[in-house]
This record gives C-alpha cells, structure tokens and sequence, in this order.
C-alpha cells in the first residue's frame, strides 16, 4: 500500500446525485422543526416541575387540574409534530408558524390560570418572538410579534392576579424575584442553547448551497472547454485525414522504400498520426457524438488491465508498477470519461515522475480506489489548498491546471472524489474513489440498467492527453 501522506487534498465526495435548493431547504426545515419538537418536549417537562413547586412547595393555590389539560394538549400536539417530520414531507414556513402559534397559545393559556401578567414567566413570550425571528419569514415574525403583543395585554386586563406577594424589599428572598430570576435563566439558557443549533443549521444549508453554485458554475466551465475541445477536433480531422494520405504516398516512394531509415520515420510518422486520431475520436465521443461507440460491457480488472497495457506500450516509462487489489471481478461499463480520467492522472504523474510509476487498484468498502504514486517533487501547499479548481498551476502555461480539475469533476459525476497529497519519503500521491454502485453492473439487471450505467459515466466530458499538473 502507499505510504501515508503528510497532508491530503480531497474533492469530491461519495453521495447520491446532489439535491437542488428545494431539497436543502426542506433538510434545514425539517431540523428546525426537530428543535422546536425538542424544546417543546422541554417546557412540557419545565411547566410540569415548575407547577408542582408551586402548588405543593410555596402552597400558591392553582388549578391543578385545568393547568395539567393544558400540558396534555400540548403533549399531544408534539407527538402529532413528532410524527409527522418522520414523514420527510416538505416543512413550510406556515407549518412552522403554526407550531409557534400553538406554543403562545398554551404559554397564554397557563399563564392565565396562573395570575396572568403578574407571572413572573409572562416574560417567556420573548423567546417565542426570537424563535420566530430566526425561524420565518418576515411576515410571520411581525405577526408573532403582533399576537405575543396582544395576548400579553389580554391577561393584563382579564386574568386573576397571583396570590404571590411582591415583598420587593426583600430582595432576592422575594419569591417573585426568585420567579423572575428563574425565568430569567431559563430564557438565557434556552435561547443560547436552541438559537446555536438553528443557527449552526441555517449556516450549514448556506454552505451547502454555496457549494452547489461552485459546483455548477465548474461544470459550465466544462461545458464550455468541451464545446471548444468538439470544434477543435472537427478542424483537425481534417488535416490528419491529409497527412496520412501524404505519409501513405511517401512510404510508396523509390527514395523512401530503399531507405530503411527514412522508412522507419515514416512508420514512426504514420504512428504518430494514428494516435492523434484516436485522441480525436476520443475528444469527439466525450462531447457526446457517437455515444454508442463509447461504451461497451466488460469487468472491472479487464478494463483495468486493457488501459494500463495501451497507456505502458505508448508512453516512455521506465519503471512501472501495476498492482490489481480488486478481488472477485465485477462487470461494469468501460467508457472513455472514466479511461480518459485515469489515463490524465498516469500522464500527469508521468511529466512529474518519468523514472518510477505505481498503480495500485483495490476494493475499498464497495467503492474502487486507483491509487497513482510516484517519485516526483510532489504538490506545492498552495496547489494543494485549491485542490480541484481550475488554473491552479505552478508551471506558468497558459491554460494548465486543467488536467486535475477535470479528473475531479468527472469523478463527482458518478458520486466518487479525489485525494492528493504528498509522501513522507517524498513524491506525491493522488487517490481516486469511486463508488461501485455507479459503474458496476448487476448481474441481474436488464440491458436498460446497462444503458443508464453507460449514460451516467458518459456525462462527465473531460480532455484526453497533455492536461497540465499542478505540480512545483
């Protein structure tokens, strides 16, 4: 196995398709809405302790009864709430509104049978308004607002007072101070304790969608190098086209054919000339023309075995390691995006490293990880900070830094990522997972599974030979 590295760059990451803004937003509502579940739960338990503190430890006469009716609906009510976000159904900003409202309407109620504005927790309606500042829309904060504002005034005017002497002179030994000192405490705590959860929520789903918009505006990016790379190899097929029937005439030539060395170079020539074809072609069928050319069925270690035998017999490496850890082999569906992708990582190891390759293939948790090393100077911090963006290059070249970023890009399309780093010993390392439920076929599966296996790995458009590494 290759050695540990000193530090790691990943992109990418091993998931389903990403959800869209509607998705994050209902992810971000529904645990919302378990925060407030959560607290509810809390002051059923808070009112329930408090109510017989009162009755029974400060002999402050309340109706037990009445009080305890009031805590069942409320219990009754989050169970309702509980149940329904097991559902996974949208959470709109009316159903949490609406979950606000039952909880002012139950404090309002208690706080009634308890000596109304005179209670020293008449002060709890707050923490309902700040939930609703953090949690709705403007509208419906101002109508919390509103309600909270109206209720208060209600039991100012219609409620019994509480049979709870003020003794303000007492200080801290007044009960009605120790009242306000509770409520006090208990609207600090919960607000610290539930307004960081909604928060820490709320700044994941804005990170989330920050990545989206990243990630989008990569793959126009891709689009756009792909539509140059299509009418780029349109304009070249031409020429080579010319040049072969050329280099054909020479070699019929009296002055070539007696000389075995200018034929050799014709040879050498016509080689050439093939190979930039085929790179052509390959250009051609990644922008999507001539899909069906593009992919056939074979397994996991014959597609492996079949790349790293074409890419070692034309390209001058020294020393290369090929090691296949898969195990058991799998059928799957061999695509040009996915050899395209290896074979940029193998010729960018290779411009850094031309002594000493190795690629190792293992399966890893039901995912396959080609793991490239070699003995090159390895990554540069910086390059390794903006790992799999775009133009970050040390090399100075218009347009490189290119080739990782498209790897990385063709890896997120089936759901996989990349890791770089650098060795302790020295040399970089970069490490391709991709999960096998996205290129491994079923056994069992028809030929449309085939078909929409090939079209998932077929997506990814990604440059063929000579991208740039980001290396120092």
């Amino acid at each position: 196995m290759p050695a540990a590295t000193e530090s790691v760059a990943v992109a990418g990451e091993l998931h389903a398709p990403r959800a869209g803004v509607a998705s994050l937003d209902n992810a971000t509502g529904h645990q919302n809405m378990q925060q407030l579940i959560q607290l509810r739960w809390f002051a059923v338990v808070g009112q329930v302790v408090t109510i017989l503190v009162v009755h029974y430890g400060f002999a402050i006469r309340l109706p037990l009864d009445h009080m305890l009716q009031v805590l069942t609906c409320l219990a009754l009510f989050n169970m309702v709430s509980l149940l329904r976000s097991r559902s996974h159904r949208r959470v709109t900003n009316g159903e949490l509104f609406l979950a606000l409202l039952v909880d002012v309407a139950t404090l309002t109620a208690q706080l009634y049978l308890s000596g109304g504005a005179t209670n020293p927790f008449v002060f709890l309606f707050l923490l309902q308004v700040t939930l609703g500042a953090v949690l709705l829309k403007p509208w419906s904060t101002w109508t919390i607002v509103v309600i909270t504002s109206i209720c208060f005034a209600g039991l100012a005017l219609f409620s019994r007072p509480l049979a709870l002497p003020l003794d303000h002179n007492r200080g801290l030994w007044s009960p009605y101070i120790q009242g306000m000192l509770v409520c006090f405490a208990l609207n600090a705590a919960l607000l610290v304790i539930f307004i960081t959860r909604i928060s820490r929520n709320l700044r994941a789903r804005d990170a989330r969608l920050a990545d989206m918009r990243q990630r989008a505006s990569e793959e126009e990016h891709i689009v756009r190098m792909g539509l140059l790379a299509s009418g780029a190899a349109h304009e070249l097929g031409t020429p080579l086209a010319t040049l072969a029937v050329i280099l054909g005439d020479w070699r019929r030539l009296p002055h070539f054919s007696s000389d075995p060395e200018l034929l050799t170079e014709v040879a050498e020539m016509e080689l050439q000339i093939q190979r930039c074809k085929s790179i052509v072609s390959g250009i051609l069928l990644s922008a999507g023309e001539a899909r069906g050319e593009s992919s056939e069925e074979t397994t996991v270690s014959t597609f492996l075995d079949d790349l790293i035998e074409e890419w070692r017999t034309t390209r001058p490496i020294e020393d290369f390691e090929y090691d296949n850890h898969f195990g058991r082999d799998l059928p799957m569906v061999s695509d040009s995006a996915l050899k395209q992708m290896i074979c940029n990582v193998l010729d960018n190891a290779l411009e850094a490293s031309p002594h000493w390759l190795r690629l190792e293939a293992a399966n890893d948790a039901d995912a396959l990880t080609i793991t490239v090393t070699d003995a090159g100077p390895g990554f540069l911090p910086a390059i390794l900070k903006e790992f799999g963006k775009p133009y970050q290059s040390s090399k100075g070249r218009p347009g490189g830094g290119l080739g990782l970023f498209l790897v990385v890009n063709v890896a997120r399309t089936v759901g996989g990522r990349v890791a770089a780093g650098n060795r302790p010993e020295g040399g970089a390392i970069v490490k391709i997972t991709l999960p096998l439920a996205a290129i491994v076929l079923e056994e069992e599966e028809d030929e449309d599974n085939d078909g929409q296996a090939a079209e998932a790995l077929g997506n990814a458009t990604t440059e063929t030979q000579g991208h740039d590494r980001n290396r120092s």
